[in-house]
């Protein structure tokens, strides 16, 4: 096969634009993706969510098209390979074809590997967190490289898939394991996508607002507040801002990259 080399800026007018783009936000109606189907709009992208809450999911399609844009949900379980399959049909009939793809969806675990009874929680985790994300970089995917226009892949893993913080407290094997897991398939599919002009990169957040706060325990806000060395929680939009910029003409030479989004919490260590 031919390979696509994408050309590099040669001004930075535009550079950091995505105006026109379709990207499509799994898990896009809340959270994280919310922020950052929001700022692909205030962009000017069109957005696609697709998320499992309809309802939710056309609440948040309907807020962002006020901004100008084309925007619509889907419903879709990225855990469920035929709902990812019907999302990509549902997807093109409104997108003839799509730019960026971020694959958001997740959930978390709680258990540790002994209080897991039959491993329930382990494999839903890794179900939707990594099996999700393959099979949604297997159909849309290869729906990007069958149009040949290149385009972005961006992973939403986390900084808890390069280091734990104290299993005894908050034991979230799971999680983490998933997240050092998609990493890893993130730079594979740098390798593997790269001929065919499609970047794959991941944003590991560190603690950022999220519907996850609630359940956080008291040493992780203690943390962040003393010890983290931008002394607060990450916004939704912030992920959304870096999301934008690895999306867009200015980034065409970043690929295979884990970005960490943590205000500094690699840099003393997960202490909590």
């Amino acid at each position: 096969m031919q390979k696509l080399v994408i050309d590099p800026i040669t001004t930075m007018k535009g550079a950091f634009s995505v105006e026109g783009y379709n990207v499509v936000v799994t898990g896009g109606n809340r959270g994280l993706g919310r922020g950052i189907a929001q700022a692909f709009a205030e962009c000017g992208a069109n957005v696609a969510i697709l998320c499992r809450n309809e309802e939710s999911g056309k609440k948040a399609a309907a807020e962002i098209a006020e901004l100008g844009v084309e925007s619509f949900a889907v419903k879709c379980d990225v855990g469920d390979f035929d709902d990812v399959l019907a999302a990509k049909d549902a997807v093109a009939e409104r997108f003839d074809h799509i730019d960026v793809l971020v694959n958001n969806a997740g959930i978390d675990g709680k258990k540790g590997v002994f209080d897991d009874e039959r491993m329930e929680e382990f494999k839903r985790v890794m179900n939707v967190n990594l099996d999700g994300v393959a099979a949604m970089i297997q159909v849309f995917g290869q729906w990007m490289m069958d149009e040949g226009r290149g385009g972005e892949i961006i992973n939403i893993s986390s900084i808890g898939g390069q280091a734990i913080g104290d299993p005894r407290s908050h034991p979230m094997p799971s999680y983490n394991a998933s997240k050092a897991a998609l990493d890893h398939l993130t730079r594979h599919l740098a390798i593997v996508m790269g001929d065919y002009g499609i970047r794959v990169n991941s944003i590991a957040p560190g603690p950022t607002h999220s519907d996850l706060d609630a359940g956080l325990p008291p040493s992780i806000t203690e943390f962040i507040d003393e010890t983290m060395p931008m002394h607060r929680f990450g916004e939704p939009l912030e992920i959304g801002a870096l999301a934008v910029f690895l999306s867009s003409p200015a980034a065409v030479q970043i690929t295979g990259v884990v970005a960490n989004h943590d205000g500094g919490t690699m840099c003393v260590g997960l202490t909590f």
